[in-house]
């Protein structure tokens, strides 16, 4: 158990001081947030750090002129007030830096949070989809959205921590002068205090890591037990106390392990300080013993105490800032991860531009895929075909691949073993931005921006935000304009409860705006997965009606469960077991007898 401790105890403390790699990494990025405040501030620092010598300095020498005055009944030499003038301008001119460098603080931390958030959002929006789907990376990029803006004490630390440095640096060769064991004393005394500073600072990162599950669960039962679309069932159901006994059980638990540690902490916080409180009275009894003999003026005295008290609260700043630091750095180890995680799917160097126009149009060739960290095969083998000017439908039970063919269509995913190939050449081998800006697709899970539905439409081509007569043709496609009209600041409107002034919607009518952004792209394939899950039977066969229509002389695939839609398709494609079972238009396949249309009659005998 003993060994057990003291390796616990070496890995961590090897832990910490590799976890300082990560503070040039954000000194870069702290740099680039804002140079000009950074290098005023480093000056300024630098200034403010050479003031306490100086002024110890004045002292010493207004103490002297008196002392030497009063042994000698001179009268008071003008020197001396010429020195007390001196004290008081730099005393003011210290309280001045001290403001300009809280100034500068701020809007640094302002300028870096800024900074930081944008690159986490860009990074974030460039990783794969994948990454979105796998719980650990939940994990670390909540922690490294925490840490973009919750590391500013760090920042800061390292600016006092270059002052600290310079001032001690001052005050310790001018306490070196006069002995060298004055300095000795004192850092002996403050090393211990460093030591389990840094090491119950540690263990507070180890216990914030432990909580970042726990608390994720806490944020979610938050929302689950106080939001809008929660409080029907909340109250139906009787679930408000389940949700506040679970969310009490696991605060509960974190609590007591916040409180355990700071316990620990105090006590062993408070004996160590005793060894710093230590050597500093240790050098200062030395110095009144030289001075009491004759060796050191009363001036000296009182430059020495001075500079011993101020060196020894400096060194133990140090060593505290320098822990406090690496511990930070600790926290910042998922934030330079997070930056370090690089997409698996991105564009090859030279990639092709998508062809324009697509002439043999999209090939599933032997296509298997299984979701990473899963043995799950979703699709086994496909072959499947989408032609030019074709419109498919796919059709299947829940879970037999149908969104997944989607993904692999539009590259959100690779497949894990056979090709998607577009006019016979491999999706891999396009410009991705240049694929995606050739597709226009909805899913059913679409977004709804708490935004107007100006920009709710445009976000389908965020460039034409400003083209209206281009929004209204699309919503008028999707029908949305019907929707637009009655709102009473139209297309201005602001959609969502979540703002003053927000308006919200029906699932259909959300769903009629989301369809726009689809028909906004004006891309060569079209792409409806499930969108009309909300809409009533008339109004999803108007919406598919339409769609027919407006896809004329495109690649149009769409997903539906509704076989009154379905039919409307050139060809409908029905996935089993990750394969194609059939593949035809609505008559052939019912008059096969086979899946599709043991489907079709168990849906339309629902309606008899």
């Amino acid at each position: 158990m003993t060994m057990t401790r003291e390796q616990d105890f070496w890995s961590g403390w090897r832990e910490r001081f590799f976890a300082l790699r990560n503070v040039p990494a954000v000194l870069r990025i702290v740099w680039e947030s804002g140079r000009a405040v950074v290098s005023a501030g480093l000056i300024l620092r630098l200034i403010a750090s050479l003031l306490p010598l100086a002024l110890l300095w004045i002292t010493k020498l207004i103490i002297d002129s008196i002392v030497h005055a009063i042994t000698t009944h001179q009268a008071v030499p003008t020197r001396l007030w010429w020195l007390v003038a001196a004290e008081f301008c730099f005393a003011i001119f210290g309280s001045f830096l001290s403001r300009a460098l809280d100034f500068l603080d701020a809007l640094l931390a302002d300028k870096y949070t800024r900074h930081v958030s944008v690159r986490v959002m860009k990074h974030a929006a460039e990783l794969d989809l994948v990454a979105y789907e796998n719980p650990e990376f939940y994990d670390r990029m909540e922690r490294a959205r925490v840490q973009a803006t919750d590391r500013l004490g760090m920042i800061q630390s390292i600016g006092r921590l270059f002052q600290q440095f310079v001032t001690t640096i001052s005050l310790s060769i001018s306490i070196v002068l006069f002995s060298p064991w004055l300095l000795l004393l004192l850092v002996a005394g403050v090393v211990p205090a460093f030591v389990g500073e840094s090491h119950f600072a540690f263990l507070g990162y180890a216990k914030n890591f432990r909580q970042t599950p726990i608390r994720r669960q806490l944020d979610y039962l938050r929302v689950a037990g106080g939001s809008k679309e929660a409080a029907k069932e909340l109250k139906l159901f009787g679930l408000g106390n389940f949700f506040t006994d679970r969310f009490t059980k696991l605060s509960d638990q974190i609590y007591e392990e916040d409180v355990s540690l700071a316990r620990k902490r105090l006590v062993a916080g408070s004996l160590l300080s005793v060894l710093g409180t230590a050597g500093y009275y240790s050098a200062y009894v030395f110095v009144i013993w030289r001075t009491v003999t004759g060796v050191l003026s009363i001036g000296t005295l009182t430059f020495l105490a001075g500079a011993i008290l101020q060196a020894s609260a400096n060194i133990q700043q140090i060593f505290s800032t320098v822990a406090g630091i690496a511990d930070q750095a600790l926290f910042l180890t998922d934030l330079i991860a997070f930056f370090e995680m690089k997409p698996t799917i991105q564009s090859k160097p030279n990639a092709l531009p998508a062809p324009r126009p697509i002439h043999s149009g999209f090939e599933f060739r032997n296509v298997s895929f299984s979701y990473p960290g899963s043995s799950r095969v979703i699709l086994d083998g496909l072959n499947f075909n989408l032609f030019p000017n074709e419109r498919v439908a796919i059709v299947g039970e829940n879970g037999q691949g149908k969104t997944t063919i989607v993904k692999l269509l539009t590259r959100l995913y690779d497949p894990t073993q056979g090709q998607v190939l577009l006019d016979g050449i491999d999706l891999r081998e396009y410009d991705l931005e240049d694929l995606y800006r050739n597709i226009g697709i909805i899913f059913q899970d679409f977004m709804r921006y708490e935004m107007t539905a100006r920009e709710n439409i445009a976000v389908g081509r965020i460039e034409e935000m400003d083209n209206l007569p281009l929004l209204h043709q699309a919503a008028e496609k999707s029908m949305a304009d019907e929707v637009i009209t009655r709102l009473s600041g139209k297309y201005d409107q602001m959609l969502g409860r979540r703002f003053d002034g927000g308006v919200d919607l029906s699932g259909g009518e959300w769903q009629k705006v989301a369809l726009a952004r689809a028909y906004l792209r004006n891309a060569q394939l079209l792409v409806l997965d499930e969108p009309t899950a909300a809409l009533d039977a008339r109004s999803e066969f108007q919406v598919f009606q339409r769609f027919s229509e407006l896809t004329a002389g495109k690649m149009a695939l769409f997903i539906s469960h509704r076989f009154s839609t379905v039919r409307m398709a050139d060809r409908i494609v029905v996935i089993e077991g990750g394969r194609v079972a059939e593949d035809g238009d609505h008559e052939q396949l019912t008059h096969l007898g086979g899946r599709y249309a043991e489907m079709f009659e168990m849906q339309a005998g629902s309606y008899r």
